[in-house]
C-alpha cells in the first residue's frame, strides 16, 4: 500500500460526516486520483451502507458504479482529533481517523483489507490519532 504524504492531513475538524467524506473526496480530486463525480458517489455509499468500520475509523469510498471515475488508486489519511460522528445522536459512532480510498478495478478491496488489519488493533488507531507529523503517519504503512 503506497502512501502519498500529500494525501495525509493532520488536525482536521468537521461539522458532520458529510463534510468529512466530502473533504476526503475533494483531496482525491485535487491530487488527480478521481474525477469530481466520485465525491457524490462517496456520499451515496455512506447512505447505502455506513463507511464507519469500528475502532474509531471510517473508510469513505465510492459506489461500485463510480469506479469509472477512478483515475488511479489512492488513499487519504485524515486525522480528526475531536472526532466526527458517523452514527446518530442516540447511537454515536465516532471516527478519529478517516481513510478516503479510490481503487482501480478491485484494488480498493486490497486497501480496505490492509487498513482493517492494521486498525483491528485499536492501539494502532490511537497512534495514528496522536501522530504529530505526516511522516509519522506514513511510517506506519511502510511495507
Amino acid at each position: 500500500m503506497e502512501i502519498q504524504k500529500n494525501l495525509i492531513k493532520l488536525n482536521q475538524y468537521f461539522e458532520n460526516k458529510e463534510a468529512a467524506i466530502t473533504f476526503c473526496g475533494n483531496l482525491l480530486v485535487e491530487r488527480g486520483y478521481v474525477n469530481p463525480d466520485y465525491v457524490p458517489a462517496m456520499l451515496r455509499r455512506n447512505e447505502e451502507l455506513s463507511v464507519y468500520m469500528g475502532n474509531f475509523i471510517a473508510i469513505p469510498h465510492g459506489t461500485d458504479d463510480a469506479k469509472k471515475e477512478v483515475l488511479k488508486t489512492g488513499i487519504t489519511i485524515v486525522q480528526v482529533p475531536r472526532g466526527v460522528n458517523f452514527g446518530t445522536e442516540d447511537d454515536p459512532k465516532v471516527a478519529t481517523v478517516l481513510f478516503g480510498i479510490a481503487g482501480v478495478g478491485n484494488e480498493h478491496l486490497d486497501l480496505i483489507q490492509k487498513i482493517s488489519i492494521f486498525c483491528a488493533d485499536v492501539d494502532n488507531v490511537v497512534k495514528l490519532a496522536d501522530a504529530q507529523s505526516v511522516d509519522e503517519i506514513a511510517a506506519y504503512f511502510v511495507d
